[in-house]
């Protein structure tokens, strides 16, 4: 089965946390399928969406990005938290999502935030955003702060866990085996809120 991973950051700069922590996810489905994933960063579309209200408006690069979401068999979604919520390129981009391309499609869901004030957004905003398209949320969301994410490293043990949980997780819900095992846990997977 050729499996088409896709990753969506709406991360608004650069360098961004929020990219960041989506790529590390997208990598670690990378190792264990073999297959290439794609990302979509918003920083670099969301001027080209923003011109256009409706799908029918796009040019052929906007009708291509929503196309590739479109046709994942995994999808990666992360946005920093921003006013409690996600971006509004980020929902932008899925307004012009048909509302049956993601039915049964494994999301992994991601955010990022300044503190650990903000943990629930994935649950309470990015997990009923997917339920509307019967999307299959999988069960370990992934939040970062600041303190888990610097520069271009992970530097919380217990994240990097959680991300390949998570990983696990989609590819069980698509009934695709891991091309290398299940390691023995080094440590208990912790909650994000956990010390």
């Amino acid at each position: 089965m050729s499996i088409r991973i896709v990753g969506v950051s709406g991360g608004m700069n650069r360098p961004s946390r929020t990219t960041f922590l989506v790529q590390s996810i997208l990598r670690e489905l990378e190792s264990l399928t073999g297959a290439r994933a794609h990302l979509i960063e918003l920083v670099e579309i969301g001027p080209l969406l923003g011109r256009s209200m409706q799908r029918a408006e796009l040019d052929s690069t906007g009708q291509a990005v929503v196309e590739l979401v479109e046709s994942a068999n995994i999808l990666v979604a992360g946005s920093p938290v921003y006013k409690g919520s996600y971006t509004g390129h980020f929902k932008h981009l899925f307004d012009m999502i048909e509302p049956n391309a993601l039915v049964d499609v494994p999301v992994v869901l991601a955010a990022t935030g300044g503190s650990d004030r903000h943990t629930l957004m994935t649950d309470h905003t990015l997990r009923p955003l997917f339920s509307f398209f019967r999307a299959h949320t999988v069960p370990t969301a992934l939040y970062a702060t600041s303190n888990q994410i610097e520069e271009d490293r992970l530097t919380d043990p217990s994240l990097r866990d959680r991300i390949q949980v998570a990983a696990r997780q989609a590819l069980h819900v698509i009934g695709v085996r891991a091309l290398r095992p299940t390691a023995a846990p080094k440590r208990p997977v912790r909650n994000y809120l956990t010390p």
